[in-house]
């Protein structure tokens, strides 16, 4: 994907006014020039530089009296449903870039590069070629504010026809070289020994000790990760001329950790020597939907750690969080040991919040055939830009072939869902915007029902349409209350939703002296409430209440309606 093709090159210009080109913006090439009748190839060594190259060059220079042009060198035939997107605000946040691709059809991945330039990049998947073909044609020149959107095809690598395997001379044996690990960038072998989709640690060191923890010559990262079998990645071209740089640290739980205890080992010693700092706190980076569930219900869980271990730990705001930035900081002050030991307390709680997402994602996609959770975007800064939980090369996790109820003509369901009265005004956004997104990426109708009273203290959301809208549209309104903190980072977003059945069917939900209600309640995690003694409506139904966190919530009420199918089948072979 780091190929390029230059382009509107007049008849004179060589291959060495290429690579003076090249070499006077500081940008290195991976490989030979390829030069034709007015055009050019160039290889780049990797992703970043090849957008560096594009974004400083592509009808910014004149070569010989033209105006050369920059782009990813994509084959006709190859051009299917991937594009990049550059030169997006870095303030953006994700739940408006959603709604804006979701326009132009199904998103299916959405991939945030990492690159040292000062907006950001994504690569988006589409369903199909013609919706990716639309996206270029619309986003392309889409101004936000002063931005405006750059967009490209990029190689979808599973539209790639598979190379046939080379022919071995003895037997199909490979040869000494194919089957081993190739080494990586930080000089470790490859990641193959992992998990495809490890949960890695990630670390935020002070830029002035990366040069100690790399060591002359790379030998010291070559130790570290030696000593520890893990596959560390310092992304030293992340966020150019900042104080703190990421690393990426790959292995086992155990691997992980030894490895964080070496690097600040190293970089307490680099202080020592320098006279730099006298305590060299531990940074971890993780994602914002997993926070909370490290926390623990009024700090508890955090409390322990610290208490267990002897240090400090502090979080930094959601405020920081923009669609550059998904993570938040967790330092944690201390001894060396005592950190050491507080990141292996705290990597277990993330790994578990990560592994029950993981969990509920699959869950609900069994409750709801077709429904591909992991394109959706639910959260503006959560489970959209988790981690992939399965699939090669980001590909989404939930897709299923053949039948699927949403190619039909889906039932509508009707989801009253209480918010804070304060949120409404961030719900509805600046002259109705954001409930306007929020209603075209879902496809639900939105309606906010007037407060019963001047003191009310909750506010009616009606939400209407079919079961996927409904989990697109709630899920949206839990992470923007989260987003908005109109919940303390201390606690997960528990809503109230009621969703009407049909008076015939509430004892069915109940069950038996209440057997069927205490295990949905045990299934789900929710609080279910069918109140009794109330007066059924006009359409001879009445409320079930449901009290709960988002997958929770959703579990429930897909679980009830199940109920609710089931009844009104047996009602129709009776009539039968």
């Amino acid at each position: 994907m780091n190929k390029l093709y230059i382009g509107n090159l007049s008849p004179s210009v060589t291959a060495e006014d290429l690579k003076t080109l090249f070499g006077e913006r500081k940008l290195p090439l991976a490989g030979q020039v390829l030069l034709k009748s007015g055009y050019a190839f160039v290889d780049f060594p990797d992703q970043n530089w090849a957008i560096k190259a594009i974004e400083s060059l592509s009808g910014k220079v004149e070569l010989h009296g033209k105006v050369i042009e920059v782009d990813y060198s994509v084959p006709k035939k190859l051009r299917s449903r991937k594009i990049q997107i550059r030169n997006i605000p870095p303030h953006l946040q994700w739940e408006v870039l959603d709604g804006l691709l979701a326009e132009y059809g199904t998103v299916e991945n959405v991939e945030q590069v990492n690159t040292d330039t000062e907006t950001a990049v994504v690569n988006v998947t589409y369903a199909t070629k013609e919706q990716a073909k639309v996206a270029i044609e619309k986003l392309t020149g889409h101004q936000f504010e002063e931005y405006s959107f750059r967009v490209s095809y990029i190689l979808d690598v599973d539209a790639v026809p598979p190379s046939p395997a080379p022919r071995s001379r003895r037997g199909g044996r490979q040869s000494r070289d194919q089957g081993a690990p190739q080494p990586s960038f930080s000089g470790s072998t490859g990641a193959s020994r992992y998990k495809q989709h490890d949960f890695p640690l990630r670390m935020l060191v002070p830029t002035q000790f990366v040069g100690a923890i790399i060591g002359k010559e790379g030998l010291t990262i070559k130790n570290v990760t030696k000593q520890t079998q893990s596959k560390v990645d310092i992304h030293r071209k992340e966020n150019a001329g900042a104080a703190e740089k990421p690393i990426s640290i790959h292995s086992t739980a155990e691997g992980c950790s030894s490895a964080c205890c070496m690097i600040l080992e190293i970089m307490q010693k680099e202080a020592d020597e320098t006279k730099a700092a006298d305590e060299i706190p531990l940074k971890i980076l993780a994602h914002n939907s997993l926070v909370g569930r490290l926390i623990g219900k009024e700090g508890r869980n955090l409390k322990k750690i610290e208490q267990d271990t002897g240090t400090k730990i502090t979080i930094s705001s959601l405020q920081d969080l923009t669609i550059y930035n998904p993570e938040r900081t967790i330092t944690v002050k201390g001894s060396i040991g005592a950190c050491c030991k507080a990141e292996v307390e705290i990597m277990k709680k993330l790994r578990e919040g990560y592994e029950n997402d993981i969990a509920a994602i699959n869950q609900q996609t069994n409750l709801i055939p077709g429904l591909n959770v992991n394109a959706l975007g639910i959260f503006s800064t959560g489970l959209s830009v988790l981690p992939p939980a399965s699939g090669p090369r980001g590909a989404a996790m939930a897709t299923t072939t053949g039948y699927s109820p949403f190619l039909q003509a889906p039932e509508q369901e009707v989801v009253y869902l209480f918010i804070p009265t304060q949120a409404v005004g961030a719900l509805i956004g600046k002259k109705g915007q954001h409930i306007k997104q929020l209603a075209r990426f879902a496809g639900a109708s939105i309606k906010i029902a007037p407060a019963e009273g001047p003191e009310a203290s909750e506010r009616m959301v009606i939400i209407t349409g079919p079961p996927e809208a409904q989990f697109k549209a709630q899920g949206r309104i839990f992470g923007k209350l989260k987003e908005e903190n109109f919940f303390s980072p201390k606690e997960e977003v528990k809503l109230e939703a009621h969703i009407k059945v049909p008076s015939s069917a509430a004892g069915r939900v109940i069950g038996k002296g209440g057997k069927t209600v205490n295990e949905l309640q045990n299934l789900t995690s929710a609080e279910v409430i069918v109140p009794r003694d109330q007066t059924p409506d006009e359409n001879d139904e009445v409320f079930v209440k449901i009290i709960g966190h988002f997958f929770a919530s959703q579990t429930a009420q897909r679980k009830i309606r199940e109920i609710v199918q089931q009844v009104r089948q047996q009602e129709q072979k009776h009539q039968q």
